[in-house]
């Protein structure tokens, strides 16, 4: 019960989601934004936390970003890039989804985690996901990454900042890379959905209040 009420009021002290998403737009736009001078020379790696059931509009929001930013008149360019999306895509193209969906029936969700973690090589440096994000990350981009929540066991939050951002070459140190997380990020602790927390995580900061 205590933990219950200790995300409730989380969650309360989050502003209007509108708000919120109008300052993190006004911050990317910003040149030192774009630049990894920040705090002590800190990564440039952000989260954007939101109400799970607020997802759809905060897709539609990265959506008329996107566009808008396809007319190339803000000097940078907005990539966006869903996880999700991208491991599908991976595993049909390996084949791998009926095997999936077998290997859960005979040994359950766990295995099949395990499974693709291993065939997108998340646990080494070339991992899949890095080389992806490097393919298709032109210089001066600003890079927001989706999909987490539904990847979800699949990949976690904590693997996305430990296992992919931290294995990017040095050349994207400045890329700012913005993670958008269903439920709450406190720079100390992830808690996804507002119901499981998973690892704390403190070296990426909230773009927004």
């Amino acid at each position: 019960m205590a933990e219950e009420e200790r995300i409730r009021r989380l969650r309360s002290s989050r502003r209007n989601l509108d708000v919120r998403l109008d300052e993190m737009d006004e911050k990317i736009h910003r040149p030192t934004f774009r630049r990894a001078d920040g705090k002590a020379n800190e990564v440039n790696y952000w989260v954007f936390d939101y109400e799970p059931e607020e997802e759809l509009k905060v897709r539609d929001r990265i959506s008329q970003m996107k566009k808008r930013n396809e007319k190339g008149t803000e000097g940078f360019e907005l990539i966006v890039f869903d996880l999700y999306d991208i491991i599908i895509d991976y595993l049909e193209s390996k084949n791998f989804i009926e095997k999936t969906e077998k290997m859960e029936e005979r040994n359950g969700l766990e295995r099949v985690v395990k499974a693709v973690q291993r065939t997108l090589r998340i646990t080494d440096k070339d991992n899949y996901l890095v080389q992806y994000i490097v393919d298709h990350t032109p210089e001066n981009a600003v890079v927001f990454i989706t999909g987490i929540g539904k990847c979800y066991p699949l990949l976690e939050a904590p693997e996305v900042f430990n296992k992919v951002f931290y294995n990017m070459p040095q050349e994207f140190a400045s890329t700012p890379m913005v993670l958008f997380y269903p439920g709450t990020y406190t720079e100390q602790e992830l808690v996804v959905f507002d119901e499981r927390k998973e690892d704390n995580y403190y070296r990426a900061f909230r773009i927004a209040r």
